[in-house]
């Protein structure tokens, strides 16, 4: 995912400003400070001593679990305030960022139960010894999060974080971070004390580079592309601190003949087209099976054409698809689309002139329709490399193994998607498809109890559940000699004669 480095039209940036604009109409929505590398050292510092004073790393875990509720209510009553606030930076329809907005609190409840319901357990370790295991906090925590989910990609890595008791340090997107912003403001408000939660704006290549080499921090979380994935890994491993990486994604949707044609059209066009495609589990290689594909084609065809005509304002309920997330992205696009081999059989090309639905003026912003590329190559660049936009390719296939094999024919192996009424055959396909993440009959599913992550190139490590809470945390065993004295007194390693005299 083109996330966190290259050029960006839309930031603009002096010694100490970032200012935002609104990619849908490039419009100035705010101006933030932008630290230097001197304030990032003194946060994290500050978060490290907040750390080991123990005011949250040492609560009780009833204690954090009441502030995490307390902000999972405060959050429910701002999610249309923050939900326009999202569209806004992102240019991303209204009525996507409340449905998503609408679930995050779920993120922080889950967490708070989890800290009132888990039990730490007692090893069988031989011997009269008591070995308890408990899980303790890290420490300092960075998190690099990305544009396209700003808040929601913020939570998931922020609940199990503080919910272990760790200071975290948040780099949100320089290209979305009004919403990670606001929200710091809410945790502050629910009871998370100071130096436990701070947010460093900024550009990645400098702030987020300064965050991941500090040596203080433990672990880092990052969601970005493979590439700089990779160059964060380097980093983070000369520190001998905790990685977990959320990276790219070429998701395939693979929809067999006994599908309900009509339900896998609406669910493909949701997987390839919300958020504009900007996200990492996007469905872009759509893999249809021979006897279906001249019907399937023909509804997709009039899906895609729907959406299209149905753009417009971002802030309009009714809008179907928003912008993208700027116009060096948006170039990107249009170069990579125009280098394929394929068939272009609808969109293409950059969005100009005005909405049919609200009389919205796309050129003033940086919008691209939903494209559909047919007739393609495994080895196109449409087919290999990530794109981050709302364009698929299409690819027919005969039997199950060559089904299979188109799906796995990527370095990525994040999301997936199998169309099928045969759930004996939905399993059996699941099984064998290299992804982290493998729906059926839907997708972009996501719950806080999910692990979510990659396999291959998309990544290290999960998100979400227990896993993710263990994650932020270690093991620590403490083991407790409970012999009687007299016992003791013969547990004589050095003693004289042949043997060493041990109980037990």
């Amino acid at each position: 995912m083109q996330r966190l480095y290259g050029q960006m039209r839309r930031i603009h940036t002096t010694s100490d400003k970032i200012t935002i604009l609104n990619p849908a109409n490039s419009q100035i929505i705010q101006s933030i400070v932008s630290p230097t590398l001197d304030d990032v050292n003194k946060t994290i510092e500050n978060a490290h001593d907040t750390f080991n004073s123990g005011i949250w790393s040492k609560a009780p875990a009833i204690t954090r679990s009441k502030v995490l509720s307390r902000l999972a209510r405060m959050l429910e009553e701002r999610v249309p305030e923050m939900a326009k606030l999202e569209s806004l930076q992102t240019g991303r329809t209204i009525r996507e960022m409340n449905a998503q907005l609408g679930r995050l609190p779920d993120w922080l409840d889950y967490y708070a139960a989890l800290l009132r319901t888990r039990q730490d357990f007692i090893a069988p370790t031989q011997g009269k010894l008591l070995n308890y295991v408990q899980r303790v906090p890290l420490g300092v925590i960075a998190q690099i999060t990305p544009f396209n989910h700003p808040l929601l990609i913020a939570i998931k890595k922020i609940a199990p974080a503080l919910a272990a008791g760790n200071s975290v340090i948040v780099k949100p997107s320089e290209q979305a971070p009004l919403s990670v912003l606001e929200f710091a403001k809410m945790a502050a408000d629910a009871g998370v004390p100071p130096g436990v939660l701070s947010i460093v704006p900024g550009l990645g290549h400098t702030i987020g580079k300064a965050i991941v080499s500090h040596p203080f921090i433990r672990k880092v979380d990052v969601t970005a592309g493979t590439k700089t994935g990779r160059a964060l890994g380097s980093i983070v491993g000369s520190n001998l601190a905790a990685y977990t990486a959320e990276l790219g994604g070429k998701a395939p949707i693979v929809i067999f003949n006994d599908a309900d044609i009509d339900a896998a059209v609406n669910g493909a066009a949701f997987a390839s087209f919300v958020a504009s495609g900007q996200t990492c589990v996007s469905g872009t290689r759509i893999i249809v099976q021979d006897q279906i594909y001249s019907e399937f084609m023909e509804k997709f065809f009039l899906k895609v054409q729907g959406i299209r005509n149905g753009m417009g304002d971002p802030l309009n309920p009714r809008s179907t698809m928003g912008s993208i997330i700027s116009l060096a992205q948006l170039e990107r696009i249009e170069a990579m689309v125009g280098r394929t081999k394929g068939n272009i059989i609808i969109g293409g090309k950059r969005m100009v002139g005005t909405s049919d639905l609200d009389g919205f003026d796309f050129s003033s912003g940086s919008f691209f329709p939903p494209t559909v590329v047919t007739d393609i190559s495994v080895e196109d660049e449409l087919w290999q490399e990530e794109l981050f936009g709302p364009v698929v390719v299409v690819k027919k296939f005969t039997d199950e193994s060559e089904g299979v094999a188109l799906a796995n024919a990527s370095k990525y192996g994040l999301g997936a998607g199998i169309w099928t009424t045969d759930l004996s055959k939905a399993h059996r396909i699941a099984a064998e498809i290299e992804a982290g993440l493998c729906w059926v009959n839907t997708h972009h599913r996501n719950d806080p109890s999910s692990p979510w992550g990659g396999m291959k190139e998309s990544g290290i490590g999960r998100e979400n559940g227990l896993e993710a809470f263990e994650a932020y945390s270690q093991s620590k065993s403490t083991i407790v000699n409970i012999a009687t004295v007299d016992e003791m007194k013969i547990d004589d390693w050095f003693a004289e004669g042949d043997e060493a005299r041990r109980y037990g």
